[in-house]
C-alpha cells in the first residue's frame, strides 16, 4: 500500500496532537493522589491521568461482599462530547497486564445512561451500582487502569 495525500494529512494531523499530549504531560505536575477508601484491610485510592482535569471518585463502603454490588459516585465536567462512549478496563499485577472489562457504555442515538449525549462543558454525575464479579479481592499491591473513549478517542 502506498500513502496518498489522504494518509499524509491524517498523519500531519495527528504529529501536533501528539506533541500537544507530550508537551502537556510534561510540563503539567500530576494530579494528586486520592484516597477513596482506607481500612485495615483494603486501601483503594485512584489518579487521573488526564492531564488538564481531575476526576471525582467515590464509593459507600471500603468492604466488599462476593455478589453485592459496590455503589460508586463519579463526577467530571466534560471536555469532549459523548455520543459514543466505550470503558475499557484492565488490571496490572507483576508487570502483567490482565484485561478485566471492555464495554460500549453510550451507543449514538441509543443512550443506556443518563451521561449519554451530554455535550462539552456539561457537568456529569453517575451515582449508582456497579458489579465486580469477583469471588474476593485478590491480595497484594496491583494497579486498575480504566480508559474511557468518545467517537474521537478522546
Amino acid at each position: 500500500s502506498t500513502w496518498g495525500p489522504p494518509e499524509i494529512m491524517k498523519a500531519l494531523k495527528v504529529v501536533p496532537v501528539l506533541l500537544s499530549l507530550i508537551y502537556s504531560t510534561v510540563s503539567n505536575p500530576r494530579w494528586p493522589t486520592h484516597i477513596i477508601c482506607k481500612s485495615n484491610r483494603l486501601e483503594v485510592s485512584y489518579r487521573s491521568c488526564d492531564p488538564l482535569q481531575d476526576v471525582a471518585l467515590s464509593v459507600d463502603s471500603c468492604t466488599y461482599v462476593y455478589g453485592r454490588d459496590v455503589n460508586v459516585r463519579l463526577a467530571t465536567v466534560l471536555r469532549h462530547a459523548i455520543n459514543e462512549l466505550s470503558v475499557d478496563i484492565s488490571l496490572t499485577i507483576n508487570g502483567e497486564i490482565v484485561p478485566l472489562y471492555s464495554k460500549q457504555l453510550c451507543e449514538r442515538n441509543q443512550p443506556q445512561f443518563q451521561f449519554c449525549g451530554k455535550k462539552k462543558g456539561e457537568y456529569i454525575y453517575y451515582s449508582g451500582p456497579v458489579s465486580l464479579n469477583m469471588q474476593s479481592i485478590p491480595q497484594g499491591e496491583f494497579n486498575v487502569t480504566a480508559q474511557l473513549f468518545n467517537e474521537d478517542r478522546h
